[in-house]
């Protein structure tokens, strides 16, 4: 599972992407600062179980457990920043495009203040409309998968037809990239009302059918960055162009990760506010600051919207649900003692056996069974694992 950063240059992504996974990352003023695509991990939120278990503590391998939040990771990628025609090799369009193939859904982060231009280029705050950028992006995606599809389209047509084939079972072999499946191409290609005759398909159907894909294997959250210097009504309209749009600002969420780090601030991702702990270690402009961050940001919009967009992502989005694998169901352990040490982000409808897939191939290859450690019941392959679940796998050598 992986989380996409896109947008256009210089709009605050790579701010996004160190803010949400403390990895560094370059940032400056000007377009395409970032050439090659970053990649770190970031941490969700989800009540840890061994509170309802009535279990003193817990001790994960990664991430970490905190006043009963356990903290699951997850993957984020930011590549560089997309321009109108990138889809035609427009600032090295199609090479940034393809380092999208593997994202699962993606957050495009807009600079709601209207302060950069449609390339990215600083201008007058307010002097140009953020809603063109949403509007050009969605283009770039919709044209890039279509161009995906119509190469060499009229000898795969022609196939097609000659063959009496299906054209979902043709054409999904060009989209396992993105992770498109034949049934899901089926569907798109029957909500795109394309014409009949596969020969007759335009490159403005192929294009109308990469969109309906791209709906379904690579759906888009809207990060309103910069939304403290925003117009409110601007942010009032982007919130009405039909996606999930959250007001953010990627740099109050960087510099708040930073003064917790310092013990200046007591602060956690997705906090409402923060406390400050140590006056002293701040001078007046960082004074200033933090009271500008707590005016500006957190009071209007609850907080920086970074960790909100990520768990919405994953949460809602791609619909995930988090699962725990033991080895002693009793205990909550794995052979080593440690008290539910893992934590898995699995698709809603999961069965135990993709649980015991997900942690080890042999351990789905010869799964025998599974015990849910709540009830202590025995679940079959295909029992479908529920939010918060502790499953022991039982598997034959």
């Amino acid at each position: 599972m992986l989380v996409g950063l896109v947008g256009k240059p210089n709009v605050g992504k790579s701010t996004f992407f160190s803010a949400s996974t403390k990895a560094p990352a370059e940032i400056a003023n000007y377009p395409f600062t970032t050439i090659a695509p970053n990649r770190g991990v970031a941490y969700l939120r989800a009540p840890c179980p061994h509170v309802a278990l009535g279990l003193a503590a817990c001790t994960p391998r990664t991430g970490k457990c905190a006043e009963g939040t356990r903290w699951i990771p997850a993957e984020v990628l930011d590549v560089a920043g997309l321009v109108p025609d990138a889809h035609a090799g427009k600032g090295m369009g199609n090479k940034f495009l393809d380092d999208l193939r593997a994202a699962d859904v993606l957050i495009h982060v807009v600079d709601a203040s209207g302060s950069t231009d449609s390339e990215g280029n600083p201008v007058p705050a307010h002097s140009h409309d953020p809603a063109k950028d949403v509007e050009f992006l969605t283009r770039e995606l919709d044209a890039w998968i279509g161009g995906i599809l119509g190469k060499d389209f009229a000898a795969t047509a022609r196939g097609i037809t000659m063959k009496n084939a299906k054209p979902e079972v043709v054409l999904a072999e060009r989209l396992t990239g993105l992770g498109v499946k034949e049934h899901d191409l089926a569907k798109a290609i029957a909500k795109s009302e394309m014409p009949p005759v596969v020969t007759k398909w335009t490159d403005e159907d192929l294009i109308r059918l990469g969109g309906e894909i791209r709906r379904q294997s690579k759906p888009i959250l809207l990060a309103l960055n910069k939304a403290d210097s925003a117009d409110p009504a601007t942010v009032k309209r982007l919130q009405g162009l039909g996606l999930t749009a959250v007001p953010t600002s990627a740099s109050s969420e960087l510099a708040l990760r930073k003064a917790a780090d310092a013990g200046v601030v007591r602060y956690e991702p997705g906090d409402a506010d923060f406390t400050l702990v140590d006056e002293s270690k701040l001078n007046a402009a960082q004074k200033k600051g933090l009271e500008q961050i707590r005016e500006k940001v957190m009071r209007p919009f609850g907080g920086t919207g970074v960790q909100k967009l990520l768990e919405e992502a994953v949460y809602r989005f791609l619909d995930r649900v988090v699962v725990y694998p033991v080895e002693d169901e009793t205990h909550f352990t794995d052979k080593e003692g440690r008290v539910l040490p893992d934590a898995h982000l699995l698709k809603r409808g999961a069965t135990a056996r993709d649980l015991a897939y997900k942690v080890h191939t042999d351990l789905g290859e010869h799964f025998i069974r599974g015990v849910n450690a709540r009830t202590k019941r025995v679940v079959g392959a295909e029992y479908e694992v529920q939010d918060g679940d502790v499953i022991r796998i039982v598997a034959g050598k």
